[in-house]
């Protein structure tokens, strides 16, 4: 038995699964048995010391800095990373999830984290969460479809973040975060990699090029999941909060080429 919040990923409708037998929730229930993807029961203040394999308590010493944000956490299993320009249709139902998009929407300028959250067993005494749980990526919403249950919500992966505490776990996961970015030392370096970003990009043009040449004619208009990811990271993201949260272009290139080559978007 699983508990599941729907999604759509890689033109496929599936949900998001928690391997437990005890986690069980249907989309006719009026509320689920668990509250959320956590293992506590948010509702009684004891349980949020149960959390401290995820270092809750650790990271809530950490002081703010300026180019944090504050910003809803959505979690994820461990085999549905989102990676910074990629593009994902989520289909949200249950409440809380609804009320999360609402906060995005209306005050948060259309930014939450998608991060995987993979629960460990800690060992030692240092209280730190396990490397999922620590790092997520920032999200844009594109767009949004009401529906009659829930809302259809395209997301665009912009760049990596680090949670550095959990400031919310009720009705949803909201955290403090900073930016996560490649560091390059020198001028020198950093035309090198620029150099090589070019290269990738034209790598990946050609493959798209020969791909659409061996499709069908009614195929080639078809847009694959790495073309649309190149196309965004070829462009400056333009959004409202620190310029630290957004990759270089060699950053989102080498994201980009992660992507699928072949297969069409579906929307």
């Amino acid at each position: 038995m699983t508990c599941a919040s729907a999604v759509i990923l890689n033109r496929t409708v599936t949900r998001t699964r928690i391997r437990d037998s005890n986690l069980l929730c249907t989309r006719n229930s009026p509320r689920p048995v668990a509250p959320h993807f956590l293992p506590f029961d948010s509702s009684t203040g004891t349980d949020m010391d149960r959390y401290r394999g995820l270092g809750f308590r650790k990271r809530c010493t950490v002081p703010r800095i300026a180019s944090s944000l504050e910003l809803p956490l959505l979690p994820f299993n461990i085999n549905e990373v989102l990676v910074p320009t990629e593009l994902k249709t989520l289909h949200l139902y249950e409440a809380r999830y609804l009320s999360l998009l609402d906060e995005s929407l209306l005050r948060k300028k259309k930014l939450f984290v998608h991060f995987v959250l993979d629960p460990v067993s800690i060992s030692d005494s240092s209280g730190e969460a396990s490397f999922a749980a620590r790092y997520g990526c920032l999200i844009l919403i594109e767009s949004v479809e009401r529906l009659d249950v829930g809302a259809l919500v395209s997301i665009r992966g912009i760049g990596r973040a680090k949670i550095l505490k959990f400031v919310q776990a009720d009705p949803y996961l909201r955290g403090e975060v900073i930016p996560t970015k490649d560091v390059i030392p020198d001028s020198e370096r950093t035309n090198k990699v620029s150099s090589k970003a070019r290269e990738v990009r034209e790598a990946i043009s050609n493959l798209t090029s020969l791909e659409i040449k061996l499709k069908a004619p009614n195929e080639a208009l078809l847009q694959t999941h790495i073309t649309n990811s190149l196309l965004w990271a070829e462009k400056d993201p333009s959004l409202e909060c620190d310029e630290a949260f957004i990759p270089s272009f060699a950053e989102r290139v080498s994201f980009a080429a992660l992507q699928p080559i072949t297969g069409k978007m579906s929307h």
